[in-house]
């Protein structure tokens, strides 16, 4: 028999964990985690110059100077799986002239590439710190999202058994999900702020977070909340059944 305490516990748990599920799978799907505002396109030599940008960016082979150069110019928005730049559809100067948001995604190998302490230039040196920091905010997320799968099937076999003693269990592993997803975003935003360091932004173009990163951020603390209601609801039920089992052999 469940006190009406726990089983409330477990529901609010519940609910959190999937919020945040959905929550951190729309955050890595989707392609807002940083964006830059770009100014705006004036002269024909500009508009030459910024369309053979966009074509190395879309066709070209993937290189980390030529596509940051595209995004710090075209108004571009990076993700943990896209790049994207905003264009005209005719290129030209009409203030009404329709933009389309293009997009390319990182390969699997293309996330596992090195980076150079001077971007573009592979002679200058693997930069570790952005290599591994960039490789972490790829695969942290998906092990966040591993955990609460695991989790997601422990709790249905103990629905199955009509136990909580797993439940133990399953707190932990939110909690270690809150965890990745936490890490996740700050080493997204250590990476960014590396490579601000060593390609600097043009002047009068300007970066900012995305919803997509703060829709990770939230996901976090949601995942941690019910990590500690499944942590209190376990640690009350045990001590509960002990006290109950003590006054029974008495």
């Amino acid at each position: 028999m469940v006190d009406n305490r726990y089983a409330t516990a477990l529901v609010i748990a519940c609910v959190l964990s999937i919020l945040a599920t959905v929550y951190l799978s729309v955050a890595i799907g989707t392609k807002h985690w940083y964006q830059y505002s770009s100014p705006t396109v004036r002269g024909e030599a500009n508009v030459s110059d910024l369309r053979s940008l966009y074509e190395e960016f879309m066709d070209g082979e993937f290189d980390e100077k030529t596509y940051s150069d595209t995004l710090f110019r075209l108004n571009g928005t990076v993700g943990l799986w896209w790049r994207c730049v905003i264009v005209s559809a005719h290129w030209n100067k009409e203030q009404d002239a329709k933009m389309m948001l293009e997009c390319r995604s990182f390969s699997l190998p293309q996330q596992f590439t090195p980076k150079y302490k001077e971007p573009g230039n592979h002679n200058s040196g693997e930069d570790m710190l952005r290599t591994y920091l960039w490789r972490c905010q790829f695969l942290l997320p998906l092990v966040s999202l591993g955990l609460v799968v695991l989790a997601g099937l422990t709790g249905f076999c103990a629905c199955l058994c009509r136990s909580l003693s797993p439940i133990l269990g399953i707190g932990v592993l939110h909690l270690l999900a809150g965890l990745c997803t936490l890490a996740t975003v700050c080493c997204y935003l250590a990476g960014m702020d590396l490579l601000h360091k060593v390609s600097m932004l043009p002047d009068k173009v300007d970066g900012s977070l995305g919803w997509s990163l703060y829709l990770a951020l939230i996901s976090s603390p949601l995942h941690m909340m019910a990590a500690a209601l499944l942590l209190w609801a376990a640690r009350s039920h045990s001590q509960n059944y002990y006290r109950m089992t003590a006054y029974r052999v008495a």
